[in-house]
């Protein structure tokens, strides 16, 4: 494996101790904090392209989620926490606090978008202002399952199979698998390669697979459980929020994915980007241009 060259130069490495453990984080730039979480199967590296630009305007934290990256891959109990969203989003507002923010806009694409959803639910004092890239809520991913959508959303249900299937196919190819996860979902080949070195490296860590795994069963169960007791109770995200997708990503193949965000979050508004599920390295000039424009209002 070659040396992993640094994407985040003029940002400062952190560990942060928290309920799950160490959790790994970039943090630079200036202004209101900005946190922004990544998915699967990749790391925090998926924001090198937007980082620099956002930097001019805020204060970023770019944290590996918990089972991710270089952030603390703990065993999953019989309910799968750590890996459910509600177990992720304390852990990153644990994060939030220990490098000074009590209150923050939050961004997250992937599985980071469904913790940041949940955090937005779950500490709606937190967040000023919530973004999500390529996502439906969990529950209305799952009512929204059709045949084209079981095509192309097929690791849901595998890697929310019972351990140790998933994990003992992945282990044998991991490389590989990811490898064609990113071609398969992305529009383009727009992955930088040095991009593409850490993504490697921190996929094929047996524990980092199994974590990843524990966090598809949690999207299969407990998460769906939170989602239905909020619709139940009539609780919505109250925050201004942007709902962000690919032309070309899971959401697209949807009824409406705003339509389907405004149920959860009144003051919802989106728009679709020129780019397949990876927006940020896809086509990060469009992605940046919107977050601003959305993080910057008062």
């Amino acid at each position: 494996m070659p040396e992993l060259a640094d994407l985040f130069p003029d940002f400062a490495t952190h560990l942060v101790d928290t309920s799950i453990g160490k959790m790994f984080a970039r943090a630079g730039g200036k202004g209101p904090p900005l946190l922004l979480l990544h998915g699967y199967p990749q790391t925090h590296v998926i924001w090198h392209r937007v980082a620099p630009v956002l930097a001019q305007r805020f204060s970023l934290v770019v944290p590996d989620l918990p089972g991710y990256g270089a952030s603390a891959a703990p065993p999953a109990d019989v309910d799968h926490a750590p890996y459910d969203k509600r177990s992720m989003a304390k852990a990153m507002v644990e994060v939030m606090q220990s490098l000074g923010h009590e209150r923050f806009r939050l961004a997250g694409h992937d599985r980071g978008g469904r913790a940041a959803y949940r955090l937005a639910l779950d500490h709606p004092s937190r967040v000023e202002r919530l973004a999500t890239l390529d996502i439906i809520p969990t529950a209305e991913m799952w009512r929204s399952w059709d045949r084209a959508m079981a095509m192309k959303a097929y690791h849901w249900t595998f890697l929310a199979q019972p351990a140790p299937l998933p994990e003992m196919l992945i282990e044998k190819a991991a490389v590989a698998y990811l490898e064609w996860k990113l071609k398969s979902w992305a529009k383009t080949d727009a992955f930088d390669p040095r991009a593409l070195d850490h993504y490697r490296a921190a996929f094929c860590d047996n524990a980092h697979i199994h974590a990843h795994c524990e966090d598809y069963r949690a999207g299969a169960t407990v998460d769906v459980a939170h989602d239905d007791a909020d619709l139940a109770a009539g609780r919505t995200i109250d925050c201004p929020m942007l709902a962000l997708w690919g032309s070309g990503g899971f959401p697209s193949q949807t009824s409406g994915p705003l339509d389907i965000w405004r149920k959860w979050a009144p003051k919802a508004e989106g728009q679709a980007i020129d780019s397949g599920h990876f927006l940020p390295e896809e086509n990060p000039d469009a992605t940046a241009t919107a977050l601003l424009e959305f993080f910057g209002r008062a």
